[in-house]
């Protein structure tokens, strides 16, 4: 697996968390299990605990995608980094199951799981991840969607650094609610609308 790829578990547990709506989906083992996605083996040690503990993590690293979307660079390395010291990981070069058209093996770094639980190893990959993310596209990458009351974390990946929401879905109910919003503002309290409500310059003819 390539790096990039491990920066999808961080978006993936900030996001079971959210805020505005006040669900948290990260509530069983079950959970724990479901984020580690394809690596289902890696999830065996979860237990009851790590649900509590990748809470702790989630606030953290929410804390570095809020951090990043409002500016500020220093602070959201500085948490990243301080994820990173109390997680670490094992990068190790693999090239199984990757061959090329030769049979030659396709050689990609690739993070060893963490021996003790299932959250030191799902943190430690996240963090990694997140900082290759970080270090390769900008800090200014990291977001939290714009479309209230939604506050997902996401990667900018667009040639363009213009993404401002988590998905289409979000954005196409900002561009809704931004239009309507227009809508409104150039009404009066009486339901005119604004142009209807200026004064005629021309006077009545007798």
């Amino acid at each position: 697996m390539e790096l990039t790829y491990y920066a999808d578990f961080a978006v993936r547990l900030v996001n079971t968390e959210e805020p505005g709506r006040a669900r948290d989906t990260l509530n069983s083992v079950e959970a724990v299990r479901d984020l580690f996605g394809e690596a289902r083996h890696a999830a065996r040690r979860a237990g009851e605990a790590d649900v509590t503990r990748l809470r702790g993590v989630r606030t953290r690293l929410r804390a570095v995608f809020t951090a990043a979307s409002e500016g500020n660079e220093r602070q959201a390395v500085d948490l990243l980094n301080s994820l990173l010291l109390e997680y670490p990981s094992s990068p190790q070069i693999s090239g199984h199951d990757h061959l090329d058209d030769s049979g030659r093996p396709r050689w990609h770094l690739h993070l060893a799981e963490h021996p003790s639980n299932a959250t030191a190893g799902y943190a430690a990959i996240a963090c990694m991840g997140l900082a290759f993310q970080l270090t390769d596209l900008g800090v200014d990458r990291l977001g939290i969607c714009e479309a209230a009351p939604c506050r997902n974390a996401y990667i900018d990946t667009s040639t363009n650094r213009s993404k401002r929401y988590c998905s289409d879905r979000c954005a196409t109910r900002a561009n809704v609610a931004a239009y309507r919003a227009r809508k409104r503002r150039e009404r009066e309290p009486n339901g005119r609308t604004a142009e209807d409500s200026q004064p005629s310059s021309a006077t009545g003819e007798r």
